[in-house]
């Protein structure tokens, strides 16, 4: 008797959830003048899967739901996402993954009025390499506008983010720090920050104009951090700092625009991280 091979796990993003839909990444079509494409009309949310099963699953769609909200988009009902997002996911193969949930205002006309087709709803699957212990970061010389439309919101207009992002990757760093308009710390492109100063562990208020990051807000009711405006200068200062993400978790800085500081990871960051880490053993839905 001959053994019959288990069938092939499928690849991640090799099938997405368009619209209510499981299909081909290959043939799924976005219509050319959905508002996401033209003006970057939309916003998303990047989750963490854990064996299957995405992390923080409630938070993220009530952080989706406050930035549709804000930009005049119908969200989504939470229950119709979360089974499209099991859906994707088991296609995909199950397993440790990022997951992708991006809303959009769907097609439009080719200027800034939207249409009135409805929005766009596209969940999608990819790896998720581990994140290494530690990372370099390097600071730009644009802000962010703490004061912005747009500010706070988890959008898809990202084209600065792709700006300041190719600038560290110029040198080797991982990730690209904003000051706001003031001159204090306020975020990475993709990422929240936290510092060691005089053994305190403190990140920016919300007021300073980061996005309220899911590990974020975790890392603070797991720790004792504190909101607090610091220069962005304190960051190269700093005894440890580290950046946390949903795909980075908690992950410690080494080098500030080249510069090393004292600890990666220091006692603070070890700490904190083994926090975080303890979540996943108790609920993937904190």
């Amino acid at each position: 008797m001959t053994d019959v091979p288990p069938p092939a796990r499928p690849t991640p993003g090799s099938i997405v959830w368009l619209d209510g839909e499981l299909v081909d990444a290959d043939t799924a079509r976005i219509s050319p003048f959905d508002h996401g494409i033209t003006v970057g009309d939309g916003v998303f949310e990047t989750l963490k899967v854990v064996g299957g099963t995405p992390f923080a699953m409630r938070r993220h769609l009530e952080r989706l739901e406050r930035s549709a909200t804000a930009l005049g988009l119908a969200c989504p009902d939470h229950a119709l996402v979360r089974e499209a997002a099991a859906s994707v996911v088991a296609a995909n193969g199950g397993g440790d993954a990022r997951l992708r949930i991006t809303l959009t205002g769907g097609p439009g006309p080719l200027g800034s009025n939207r249409g009135d087709g409805g929005p766009t709803l596209l969940l999608a699957v990819s790896d998720l390499p581990p994140s290494p212990p530690t990372t370099d970061v390097v600071t730009v010389d644009w802000v962010r506008n703490e004061r912005g439309a747009l500010t706070g919101l988890k959008t898809t207009s990202y084209a600065e983010n792709v700006m300041a992002l190719s600038v560290a990757s110029a040198v080797g760093a991982t990730e690209a720090i904003f000051a706001n308009t003031v001159g204090n710390l306020c975020e990475g492109t993709g990422s929240n920050v936290f510092v060691v100063l005089d053994g305190r562990l403190v990140t920016p208020p919300l007021s300073a104009g980061p996005l309220a990051g899911i590990t974020r807000d975790l890392v603070l009711e797991v720790t004792d951090a504190v909101e607090e405006d610091v220069p962005l200068a304190a960051l190269a200062e700093a005894e440890e700092a580290f950046l946390t993400s949903s795909t980075r978790d908690v992950q410690a800085i080494a080098h500030v625009d080249g510069r090393a500081l004292p600890a990666a990871p220091g006692p603070v960051t070890t700490a904190a991280a083994a926090a975080f880490a303890r979540l996943f053993e108790g609920d993937l839905d904190p």
